[in-house]
């Protein structure tokens, strides 16, 4: 009788990297779309038309950029757009460093 009573765990939407093709939630990740302009990078996760997500560091987009991004967006990046997300990439961190990765906490401890 107890099983009834249990709310059930919320859905949380999944999606893949296509950089590093590590899934996480779809809120961790950026999403690119193509569209009838060209690709766009929508921040707000609705704009319509095919989408792929990256992580927001600068290795998951450089591997995006070489051809996994076009692949997953079925299109070919006009090299107006290919710069306007190589400008983008340049804000973004090298890496995000894991709150368990023994190599990160190695290169804090060096202080």
């Amino acid at each position: 009788m107890t099983a009834k009573n249990k709310p059930k765990p919320k859905h949380v939407p999944q999606r893949t990297c296509v950089g590093c093709r590590e899934v996480l939630p779809k809120r961790k990740l950026i999403r690119l779309v193509k569209t009838e302009e060209g690709v766009r990078i929508d921040l707000s996760g609705k704009l319509p038309g095919r989408g792929a997500y990256l992580h927001d560091q600068k290795s998951c987009w450089k591997r995006g950029l070489k051809g996994t991004l076009a692949n997953a967006l079925r299109t070919t990046i006009p090299e107006q757009d290919l710069a306007v997300l190589i400008a983008y990439m340049e804000g973004l961190p090298e890496s995000i460093p894991e709150s368990g990765d023994a190599q990160a906490e190695e290169t804090f401890d060096k202080d």
